[in-house]
């Protein structure tokens, strides 16, 4: 029996951040929260089919407007019918966006009830999720309390936060008062807390009721409330997303919702779930995540360890592989433009790799290998000088912008489908096994008419072959800045 949408839960999705402890595999152009980190799909698809189901309403995203198509494509794969999708203008933290989700939905029906979740987290135990969320909304509706969600500790856990509680807990998963918030501790308070039954990890994951958490940004963070609501009420709709007002985001103070609201509210409680969670912030907790040999060494993809302990492996991409000899406590993460090898301690400092290589100008340090574009992706096979190969896939009714470049010419070469090509005003058909040549400033479009995916070679050559040389005549997708595609 379907349930009342009064009765419903509307989660609030965030999926803006662009992480840098898990490079090389998350980057700032596709962070981890859209890689099949566990498993054969995204940490963002797992969490969007977890939030769904007669419980729950469409969910509303939070995201940056770069991964706006990348969710919207992710969300269609996993099967889920996404409610509002808020593109912030640029990271402002969690708070302004909860408060702008919280906003969106207030306007609508104020005693909406909110589930805040993190789109990057793996939670294993869904069922026992789903029975604390059912403990949490009796909480809100009954006690008008804000809910956040404690997880049982596995291990002494230095690189969490953790709740210490009014009372110990019991197993039981019964709600109690929260203490307060804890920052993320050295090893000995940490090993002094797994081992207490008063203090749990913080999740980041809260229930409460649209109108309680907008009365306590009223209380607590004043200086938000205006401004959120200004960039709201200014939004603009764009092809079904809404653009919050960037000129007014961007004076807006970035703060977490930890510290501007939960670290100050009294009436919060915490419900403790003892299933199998993790927020998968380093390549440590990625390895916890998996089952491991009897040596203690986990592999992903074609990885070989040969007299490895305890160690991680993972090859990522096709024709990629890793072979370990004699390896202790290391950690090899290979990708076809960046390797990252260190010392399993040290899991947490991959960012020291990222502006290390960010001093040095190369793109390893923000782009990932494969771009991803709304029509599709492609990605760089070779590049010299005066020319650049690269390998353009296109899905099934994609196109990409009538365009035309002043520093370079192309030859295409489809290789699998057909592609139609717009080339100064001229429709042709170009199958399989067939080529054409796009000369430097011609205006030019391609796309896919079939029903299958539609890959082609790409050949540029020229005096400059950076992703800027382009002019967007026409652009179905209705990008604002000038990028590839």
């Amino acid at each position: 029996m379907t349930q009342n949408v009064a009765d419903r839960i509307t989660p609030v999705i965030l999926c803006g951040g662009s992480g840098t402890r898990l490079w090389p595999l998350s980057r700032q152009s596709y962070p981890k929260q859209f890689t099949p980190l566990i498993g054969s799909q995204s940490l963002f698809q797992y969490c969007a089919q977890r939030l769904s189901g007669p419980q729950f309403t469409p969910p509303v995203i939070v995201t940056a407007s770069d991964f706006r198509f990348i969710a919207t494509e992710q969300l269609m794969e996993a099967g889920v019918d996404p409610g509002p999708i808020l593109i912030e203008p640029e990271g402002r933290n969690t708070a302004p966006a909860i408060l702008a989700a919280a906003l969106h939905v207030a306007a609508t029906d104020p005693d909406a009830v909110l589930l805040v979740a993190p789109s990057d987290h793996l939670i294993e135990d869904v069922l026992g999720f789903n029975e604390a969320i059912a403990e949490g909304l009796r909480v809100v509706r009954e006690e008008g309390r804000i809910v956040t969600f404690g997880i049982a500790p596995e291990r002494p856990e230095t690189g969490y936060g953790y709740l210490e509680l009014a009372t110990a807990h019991d197993g039981s998963g019964v709600a109690i008062p929260l203490r307060r918030f804890i920052e993320k501790p050295d090893l000995a308070c940490a090993e002094e807390m797994a081992a207490s039954e008063r203090y749990l990890w913080n999740s980041g994951i809260f229930l409460f009721a649209a109108r309680d958490i907008l009365a306590a940004f009223k209380v607590h963070a004043p200086t938000l409330v205006d401004p959120v609501q200004a960039a709201l009420a200014t939004a603009q709709h764009d092809l079904g997303f809404l653009r919050l007002n960037p000129a007014i985001w961007a004076g807006i103070e970035p703060v977490s919702i930890d510290y501007a609201i939960m670290e100050k509210a009294e009436a919060l409680s915490v419900v403790p779930y003892g299933g199998g969670w993790s927020d998968l912030g380093d390549w440590q907790a990625v390895m916890h995540a998996h089952e491991p040999d009897g040596q203690g060494v986990v592999c992903m993809g074609d990885a070989i360890p040969i007299d490895c302990t305890d160690s991680l492996l993972r090859a990522e991409g096709e024709g990629m592989a890793v072979v370990g000899i004699g390896l202790d406590r290391i950690m090899v993460v290979a990708m076809p433009d960046a390797v990252l090898v260190a010392d399993l301690d040290r899991a947490q400092d991959a960012k020291l790799a990222v502006r290390a290589l960010g001093a040095r100008g190369l793109r390893q340090s923000v782009q990932f290998p494969r771009d991803h574009r709304p029509w599709g992706h492609f990605e760089t096979l070779a590049l010299s000088e005066r020319f650049q190969v690269k390998r353009i896939v296109v899905k099934p009714g994609g196109t990409l912008s009538l365009q035309s470049h002043m520093h370079r010419s192309e030859h295409w070469v489809v290789v699998s489908g057909t592609a139609k090509v717009m080339l100064n005003g001229e429709d042709r058909l170009v199958p399989e096994n067939e080529s054409i040549y796009i000369p430097l400033g011609a205006s030019h479009r391609l796309e896919n008419p079939g029903k299958v995916p539609m890959i082609l070679i790409e050949v540029q050559t020229g005096a400059y072959l950076g992703e800027d040389d382009i002019i967007r005549h026409e652009d179905f997708y209705d990008r604002r800045k000038h990028r590839a595609g």
